[in-house]
């Protein structure tokens, strides 16, 4: 089971976050600290997992953005590697070329597409195209009550 998913700025700045079981703000606020920095000190030919406490810790650096998840110690870290990508190729799907741009100014569809594919630190749907048909509802459902509330009432 996963326990949190971060994605992160080169610059160290949290753009997402995920947590998947209860932890106190002071905790998750170290969490974030320990993550960016051990990730972003970490040269760029370096192996994408790490162990840290008694979690496993993997990331992978799409554009500017890293994306992090913690693992409990028995899980498969080329899974989490997977979930990871899948979670990339489903923005890239919805944004086009997804960008930190698109993470910042659509935050809460970024937060959407993950609840789509993940609950409760454990994969929910692993096919992207019932994923997509998720959020294109969504989507539809979305304009359909804008176009409904921006109608005038007489």
């Amino acid at each position: 089971m996963m326990r949190f998913l971060l994605l992160f700025s080169r610059q160290g700045k949290l753009r997402l976050q995920k947590w998947f079981v209860t932890i106190a703000e002071r905790e998750k606020k170290k969490v974030i600290r320990d993550m960016t920095s051990m990730v972003l000190a970490r040269k760029p030919r370096s192996c994408n997992f790490l162990h840290w406490r008694d979690l496993k810790i993997v990331y992978k650096r799409y554009a500017s953005l890293y994306f992090c998840i913690g693992l409990e110690d028995q899980e498969n870290e080329l899974l989490g590697l997977e979930v990871l990508h899948r979670y990339v190729e489903l923005l890239d799907q919805y944004f086009g070329s997804v960008c930190e741009l698109d993470i910042i100014f659509n935050f809460e569809k970024a937060y959407f597409i993950l609840d789509e594919f993940l609950m409760g630190g454990e994969i929910q749907e692993t096919s992207k195209q019932i994923v997509a048909r998720a959020i294109e509802s969504s989507d539809m459902l979305q304009e359909t009550m804008e176009e409904y509330m921006s109608k005038p009432a007489f």
